[in-house]
């Protein structure tokens, strides 16, 4: 089998250490779109967060309804600056003694140094548990085959400006299902199945699914098409909530106090975040390659965005998500680089 590794296509990515494609990044696509594939995303970070206050405590410091959060369940989280800016994004599973977040490759290090300045005396010992779990996602509509047992994703709806008080439920506004799987757990998502299991068992684990691989090319390929923002690249040092599509998932709007509610209730209410999340077609014409992450959004003279994260996809040609203000129009016509954008308005 041909891998190749994304360090080999980009030395300075942030997603060095798995692997980009196995050598036919369209067909890998199609069959994350169509059945389903392993792809190794073990390059993300991993904590660990035990300690019998984890669930308050984690409720308090985030924007995300935690302090019901039972045995073998998950969710998402955001943690904000005090302004309201996401600062981190991280998935959380509970296993009835310990609370794993998985974040980003690079941003385990900030999010750790936050739990550990909020600590206090709470009951809690935060750690690193990269070098203990390694994820893996089975993507696909035959994910949730492979395990029958984990329930369908459930995630609420978004309440609509000046709702009630008390009329959102009090808990996560996202909950997965998750069961012990070979030493670690398996976490039903909506792209699928994740697993976290120990990373001295990764290899073995692949070998026993036995699925087809897919590289991360292709896993972001399906995330771009699904609208699902990432950390990193759909976010800047002044992005809120609201413009990264992160409110249904990773946010409570009636919880209680957390450090940046201020400017996610104030935003929500009025209803007018600056900017939002789109999905962009591209003509491929000028160029075949996609534009790098950040690239100017321009309508006319003026630039009014900026590129996360473009792909070729194996239907729908260059897609992207961008991150524009909020008064473009739909019909806009855009332009990134010598390339021109369309809005998909779905």
């Amino acid at each position: 089998m041909t891998v190749v590794m994304v360090e080999d296509l980009d030395p300075s990515s942030a997603d060095a250490g798995v692997a980009a494609h196995y050598g036919d990044p369209m067909r890998e696509q199609r069959t994350l779109a169509t059945a389903v594939g392993l792809v190794d995303r073990s390059n993300r970070d991993v904590l660990a967060v035990p300690g019998e206050e984890r669930a308050s405590w984690l409720h308090t410091l985030t924007t995300q309804h935690l302090s019901d959060l039972s045995a073998f369940t998950g969710s998402e989280l955001l943690v904000l600056s005090p302004h309201g800016h996401v600062e981190q994004h991280a998935f959380v599973t509970e296993d009835g003694e310990t609370a794993w977040l998985d974040t980003e490759p690079g941003a385990g290090a900030g999010l750790l140094k936050y739990l550990e300045m909020m600590r206090f005396f709470t009951r809690v010992e935060p750690r690193d548990a990269t070098a203990e779990l390694a994820v893996l996602s089975l993507v696909g509509p035959g994910a949730g085959d492979l395990f029958p047992d984990l329930e369908e994703p459930r995630v609420g709806a978004v309440p609509g400006p000046k709702f009630a008080a008390g009329s959102v439920p009090p808990q996560a506004t996202s909950r997965y299902s998750v069961r012990a799987y070979e030493g670690g757990l398996a976490r039903r998502v909506p792209l699928g199945v994740d697993l976290l299991v120990p990373r001295s068992a990764k290899t073995a684990v692949i070998e026993k699914l036995g699925l087809p691989m897919a590289g991360l090319w292709a896993y972001e390929a399906i995330r771009v098409e699904h609208r699902v923002p990432r950390l990193g690249w759909e976010t800047d040092h002044r992005t809120i909530p609201a413009e990264a599509s992160f409110l249904q998932h990773a946010v409570h709007l009636d919880k209680g106090c957390y450090r940046g509610q201020e400017t996610v209730a104030r935003v929500h209410h009025l209803g007018r975040p600056p900017r939002r999340l789109v999905l962009l077609h591209l003509d491929g014409i000028a160029t075949d390659q996609p534009p790098a992450h950040g690239t100017p959004v321009v309508s006319g003279d003026r630039e009014v965005g900026f590129v996360g994260t473009a792909v070729r996809h194996h239907e729908l040609g260059m897609i992207a998500l961008a991150v524009i203000k909020r008064n473009v129009p739909d019909d806009a016509e855009l332009k990134i680089g010598d390339s021109v954008a369309s809005i998909d308005p779905a």
